[in-house]
């Protein structure tokens, strides 16, 4: 007797190994992983290696770096096409067939696209030498890597509290936002605000010069009202009809006054507490009214709103779209704004916008509070996956320069040259 339980102690021990080395060995072949600015990328079909080389799955991959896609069923050939004029490039290929065309001219990859389950995979180079971005495949965690080239997004900087020490890159955004006023615990514009208020001058340089410069250098000056609803005025504002009138009448003259090309509104707050639905409302109302006046008077609207995966809830995406010439989506302030914010979290927000909101409408707010020169090009990856508007810098004194190379990288430097 105990010698066959001694037997089958050996054969449940050499069993147990047999399982372990063959869950090790399925681990060791877990799905590869594609990273795209360094956030993962959905795929229909899994990478494949052949003859060496790294096949990727091409309408994914293609389509979230801004490509157009479109494919013939009869003769199994894909058409990609990415921007327009003089940068327009074209790229034909056929199932198959190792030979493309890049813009009528005969280039041959390395190894053929292919499908697998009605999908088509070329070689993971393709994208470096005709999109140029970068590639890389990690055998050891299988992963594809791939880095974007730059894209032209529309770039904005806020200029607030303590950007003075960084007011030589506001030539290089195509708008600043000034930060010089807020809405007063009275429910009135104020330029004397503790946080936000127009600042004195420093030597030569004024707040009336630096508007004035940005215009010349082709960089839009915007002023900011900010307000929240910490007392409660942002509320008493929005329920008092009087009180909104006279703030939009001193929002439009002080902008017209001071030559700035457009208002930001970054009312903050509304919506964690109370009625969401009546406070959708009225902030609805009041940038209604709003918009009317900034139209008249030739100035462009702009919103900072918080994000639909966030606490506040007081902003109808929908309505406010259509309203104003753009919404900056504040994709930040998610936990302490030590650490840079969770890509999960921005890139909900951004296909939450995207839901009610037209792209072209949509700019990606990135906090350099949270941020860094690394995880900066992570988020603007995120704007570009989607092919939003732009992104909008929070703020200048906290964007060093290795952010700003890191910026430029990423997003394109601004079509108009500037000395700085």
């Amino acid at each position: 007797m105990q010698q066959m339980i001694r037997r089958m102690l050996c054969f449940l021990l050499a069993l147990t190994a047999i399982i372990t080395v063959h869950g090790a060995g399925s681990a060791a072949q877990a799905r590869p992983t594609i990273l795209l600015d360094g956030f993962p990328l959905a795929f229909p079909a899994d990478p494949e290696i052949i003859d060496g080389y790294t096949m990727v799955p091409f309408r994914a991959v293609a389509e979230a770096m801004g490509v157009t896609v479109s494919w013939n069923e009869a003769n199994k050939t894909i058409t990609a096409v990415k921007g327009t004029g003089q940068d327009r490039k074209t790229v034909m290929m056929q199932i198959d067939n190792p030979v493309i065309t890049v813009d009528g001219s005969p280039v041959t990859l390395p190894v053929k696209p292919i499908q697998r389950g009605g999908h088509s995979l070329i070689p993971l180079s393709f994208f470096s030498k005709q999109f140029g971005a970068e590639v890389s495949w990690d055998e050891a965690t299988r992963t594809v890597s791939i880095v974007s080239p730059p894209a032209d997004l529309y770039k904005m900087a806020f200029y607030a509290i303590s950007s003075f020490s960084e007011r030589s890159y506001i030539d290089q955004f195509d708008s600043v936002a000034f930060g010089w006023s807020r809405i007063a615990e009275d429910g009135s514009l104020t330029v004397d605000g503790k946080d936000f208020y127009w600042p004195q001058p420093a030597g030569e340089v004024t707040p009336e010069s630096l508007v004035q410069n940005a215009a010349n250098a082709g960089t839009v000056p915007y002023l900011m009202v900010f307000a929240v609803d910490g007392s409660g005025e942002l509320s008493r504002l929005l329920a008092d009809s009087s009180l909104q009138h006279k703030a939009i009448d001193e929002m439009i003259q002080l902008a017209k006054e001071k030559k700035f090309g457009g208002l930001v509104l970054d009312f903050e707050g509304l919506g964690l507490g109370g009625d969401p639905g009546q406070a959708k409302q009225r902030y609805s109302q009041f940038v209604q009214a709003l918009a009317q006046r900034t139209k008249a008077a030739g100035l462009q609207l702009s919103l900072v709103l918080h994000p639909l995966n966030g606490a506040y809830q007081g902003y109808d995406y929908a309505v406010l779209g259509k309203l104003a010439d753009d919404l900056i989506v504040m994709a930040y302030a998610y936990e302490n704004e030590t650490q840079p914010e969770p890509l999960a979290k921005v890139n909900e927000a951004v296909q939450l916008a995207l839901q009610q909101v037209p792209k072209q409408k949509l700019i990606l707010g990135i906090s350099m509070g949270s941020e860094n020169e690394q995880s900066i090009a992570s988020k603007i990856g995120i704007a570009k996956r989607y092919g939003l508007k732009g992104i909008a810098i929070w703020r200048l004194g906290l964007l060093g320069q290795p952010a700003f190379e890191q910026l430029e990288k990423s997003a394109g430097s601004k079509a108009l040259p500037a000395s700085r």
